[in-house]
C-alpha cells in the first residue's frame, strides 16, 4: 500500500481525550509528509469534549501550517436510529469536513437493523462527508444497504486504523473485509484514515493495511492515496449537495 497523502481523521486536545495541539498535529503530518491533515474533533455528545462554539471559530485557524494544509472540521454522533446528529445542521458551513459515526456514549447499539437505519439516515443528510469506523461489531450492521447508499449519496465509508487496533471494537477486522468486498465488486472508493489521538500515530496505517491484502483491494478506489481527488470529492459534496 502507498503512503496517505491525506490522514482525514484525526483528533487533538479540544476532543477531550487526546493529547496533540493543532500545531503539534500538523507539524507531525508534515514530517510524515502529508499533503492533507483533517483535524475533526467530537461533537457534544462525547464526554469532556469542546463546546459547539469551538467550531464556530476554526475560521481564525490558517488553512496551511509547516507546509501541510488543514481541513477542520467535526466527527459528529449519530444520536438516534433515525441518523440524528448532535450538531446543528445550520452550523456545518463552519466544518470543512464533517464524519458521522455511531458511537456508545450517544447511542446504544440497537438491532442490526436499527444501527443499519441510523447510518442510513446520516449518509442522506447532505452535509455528511465520511461515515466514521462503520466497522464496530458492538453496532452490527447490514453492509450491503450501508454500500448501497453510500454510492448513491456520495459519502465515504471509512476504514479506520484506530478501530481495527482497539481491543473494544468487535470482529473490526471481519466486518472490514465484508465492507471492502462489497466496495471491490461495485467500485466504490474508501477512505482510510489515522483517527489519530496522539502526534506518533498521524498517518499510521498499521493496521489497515492487512485488511486491504486480506481482500485484494485495489489501490484506485482507496481515495486518499491522493490529495487531489480527496479535495475534488469533499469539493464535489459542496457544490452539489444541499
Amino acid at each position: 500500500m502507498k503512503a496517505l497523502q491525506v490522514d482525514a481523521h484525526t483528533h487533538t486536545v479540544a476532543s477531550g481525550h487526546a493529547y496533540g495541539t493543532i500545531q503539534e498535529m500538523a507539524q507531525a503530518a508534515a514530517q510524515r509528509n502529508l499533503t492533507i491533515l483533517g483535524i475533526t474533533e467530537h461533537t457534544s455528545a462525547i464526554p469532556g469534549t469542546c463546546d459547539d462554539i469551538y467550531f464556530m471559530n476554526l475560521k481564525v485557524v490558517p488553512r496551511q501550517l509547516f507546509g501541510v494544509e488543514l481541513m477542520l472540521g467535526a466527527e459528529l454522533n449519530v444520536i438516534d436510529y433515525d441518523g440524528g446528529l448532535d450538531y446543528p445542521q445550520k452550523d456545518f458551513r463552519h466544518l470543512d469536513l464533517r464524519i458521522a459515526s455511531l458511537h456508545t456514549q450517544s447511542l446504544k447499539p440497537g438491532t442490526r437493523e436499527q444501527n443499519t437505519a441510523a447510518l442510513l439516515g446520516a449518509i442522506r443528510n447532505p452535509g455528511i462527508d465520511i461515515i466514521g469506523h462503520p466497522i464496530d461489531g458492538t453496532f452490527p450492521l447490514d453492509y450491503e444497504a450501508l454500500v448501497r447508499a453510500a454510492a448513491e449519496h456520495h459519502v465515504l465509508l471509512e476504514v479506520n486504523n484506530h478501530a481495527l487496533r482497539s481491543t473494544n471494537r468487535l470482529n473490526a477486522f471481519e466486518n472490514c473485509c465484508t465492507m471492502l468486498r462489497l466496495c471491490k465488486r461495485e467500485g466504490i472508493p474508501v477512505t482510510c484514515n489515522s483517527d489519530a489521538h496522539f502526534m506518533t500515530d498521524v498517518s499510521n496505517t498499521s493496521h489497515i493495511a492487512p485488511v486491504f491484502e486480506a481482500t485484494d483491494f485495489p489501490e484506485e478506489l482507496i481515495l486518499n492515496l491522493s490529495a487531489q481527488r480527496f479535495r475534488d470529492y469533499i469539493r464535489w459534496n459542496r457544490e452539489n449537495k444541499r
